[in-house]
């Protein structure tokens, strides 16, 4: 069976999260990925267990090729591979591909057929475009950190690179329409995504309210300040779940359910508005009923009749999950030393992909030889690229007797 993007190929000058992810999405449909590094490793390779982490979710089933783009030789075998290639991705530092000569005006110049995207901190337009922009900044001035955390706190960062991560989706997502708008036309596209239009975009709810009302968005904690009971946590005896119940038909089963129907009936919390409110004593009462529940009791109570809640998981819960094993997104792979481990694959399902690949992130290198002789580089001259320092091939049987690092 053909995969949608089988024949497809991804040149990914990416590091760290949103370029790497979003090439490690269409390689999952099937694109021949090939990352490119410096001889000495992207960023993320220097950082220790977060950096491995970034690299075991975000390159699998690439071919890595370490190449010295500071060297005229290392840039000419950069511009083949992207004159074989249909979609270049990268974000690093502003200005660092111009340098080079492999940014989108020069590429798109000599090849207007290729779809070329580049991920910024802050857009490439505005005063800001030469910023180096990581996901807790776009975070910070989005306006993410000014609406999350409790009324009486500091701000705080969501618990993750949510940023990063769904500028990832939103550019794989642009590459695609514009790929298919070659395949239309015959004509490429220049992409572009900034972690901080994202960042904006992410919020379009509140951003709705702010722009009909004037009214600045503020921090409630885990509730929602317009409607109650939502988002808010419920602690049982042996954890915590969330519920919302917020129109007054739901509020109403709610309280049925917890053998307190008068509770909907009280003017305290007759309606949304009066629950919104009063939220502190409408809480009081529904966290005595929850405190006296398991959470296996609550959830089989509230989900069996149509009561919107979720148990609050740790990550080994979560994997534990049958739901979230049942959808197969942990996946077994094997990297270059044959060392099998679990990672994440793609949140998606497509009847032209019943597997994904099972490749771990390549080794620094560890395609280079391989994608040089494609090139119709002879051994000998690849040897001395190497030798040079232009390139960086890796020995797959020197990794097998190296033991792995321990953590």
């Amino acid at each position: 069976m053909t995969k949608p993007l089988e024949g497809v190929r991804v040149i990914d000058f990416g590091q760290f999260i949103a370029a790497p992810a979003a090439a490690q999405l269409l390689g999952d449909m099937g694109a021949d990925v090939i990352k490119i590094e410096p001889v000495n490793g992207e960023a993320a390779r220097v950082i220790g267990v977060a950096g491995q982490a970034m690299l075991n979710a975000y390159s699998r089933n690439k071919r890595g090729v370490a190449l010295d783009l500071k060297h005229s030789r290392g840039r000419r075998i950069a511009r083949e591979l992207i004159a074989d290639a249909d979609i270049v991705i990268q974000n690093l530092r502003p200005g660092v591909m111009e340098s080079f000569g492999l940014g989108p005006r020069t590429v798109r110049a000599e090849r207007p057929e290729i779809v070329y995207a580049t991920v910024s901190g802050f857009g490439l337009h505005g005063p800001s475009r030469l910023r180096a922009g990581l996901d807790i900044a776009a975070q910070a001035e989005s306006g993410i950190m000014w609406v999350t955390g409790e009324p009486d706190r500091e701000p705080q960062k969501v618990g993750f690179q949510v940023v990063d991560s769904t500028t990832a989706y939103v550019c794989a997502q642009a590459v695609l329409g514009a790929y298919v708008r070659r395949l239309r036309t015959g004509q490429g596209d220049e992409v572009e995504v900034s972690l901080l239009e994202v960042a904006v975009h992410l919020q379009a709810p509140n951003w709705g309210t702010y722009l009909l009302t004037g009214k600045e968005p503020i921090r409630t904690g885990n509730g929602q300040p317009a409607l109650a009971p939502a988002a808010d946590v419920m602690p049982t005896r042996d954890g915590a779940l969330v519920v919302s119940a917020y129109s007054d038909a739901h509020f109403a089963r709610l309280c049925l359910l917890l053998g307190r129907p008068e509770l909907a009936k009280d003017e305290r919390f007759a309606t949304n508005g009066a629950r919104v409110r009063n939220r502190p004593a409408m809480l009081a009462e529904l966290r005595t009923e929850f405190a006296a529940m398991t959470t296996d009791k609550a959830m089989g109570l509230l989900a069996s009749n149509g009561v919107v809640a979720g148990r609050i998981n740790s990550y080994g819960q979560a994997m534990a999950s049958p739901d979230v094993e049942a959808s197969g997104i942990f996946i077994n792979v094997t990297d270059a030393a044959g060392q099998e481990s679990t990672t994440l694959g793609s949140p998606w399902h497509l009847g032209s992909v019943p597997e994904l690949p099972g490749s771990g992130a390549p080794a620094l290198g560890q395609h280079t030889a391989e994608v040089l002789t494609e090139l119709g580089y002879a051994p000998a001259t690849i040897h001395e690229l190497e030798q040079a320092g232009i390139v960086r091939t890796f020995d797959v049987a020197q990794s097998k007797a190296t033991p792995a690092p321990q953590h």
